[in-house]
């Protein structure tokens, strides 16, 4: 909220010299272009949190399956090696955890893929986000350089505020590369 403050302030100081308009002007873009960076960045950095935690939930899963096969599979072999008084049964329930055990291999299998796709969507939120905090920063920095203009009067001010600008919107386009 200061810095909207400052630039109306500073803009009121431009409206005093038309020739600052222009500068005005590009100030007041850059902060709509901040604040869009930012808010951009913002959901990028909360849809990051949201696939870690889903990735984590995941694994969590995986790793219950998991624990699930080896106890099956580790019953599977103790029944071998029980005496039983009827063997039919005692084979019958062998294939049983067997089965099981075969079922939760295939289901540890889709689980941990999805653990994994998870992981790399989160990475790339993570890569998403970077991209637009820094664009932040670019386009922050460019109000500050443009706003120089208003003090000094030194039009270069204003010309190295729009070059960091574009380098801010052009880091900022790159999200949509990412892949």
């Amino acid at each position: 909220m200061d810095e909207f403050q400052e630039l109306h302030e500073q803009a009121e100081h431009g409206a005093h010299n038309p020739k600052l308009a222009p500068v005005s002007l590009t100030m007041a873009i850059v902060a709509v272009l901040v604040a869009i960076a930012g808010l951009l960045g913002h959901r990028a950095h909360t849809e990051e949190v949201v696939l870690q935690n889903r990735a984590n939930d995941q694994w969590a899963y995986y790793q219950g399956k998991d624990t699930r096969l080896h106890v099956d599979k580790k019953v599977a072999e103790l029944e071998s090696f029980a005496a039983t008084t009827d063997a039919a049964k005692a084979a019958q329930a062998r294939a049983a955890n067997e089965a099981e055990a075969e079922e939760y291999a295939k289901q540890a299998k889709e689980i941990q893929a999805e653990a994994r796709k998870l992981e790399q969507e989160t990475t790339l939120a993570s890569r998403r986000s970077d991209r637009y905090d820094l664009s932040e920063v670019f386009l922050e920095i460019a109000l500050v350089i443009t706003s120089i203009t208003l003090l000094s009067g030194r039009r270069a001010y204003w010309y190295g505020g729009l070059a960091v600008a574009a380098i801010g919107i052009a880091v900022g386009a790159t999200v949509l590369f990412l892949r």
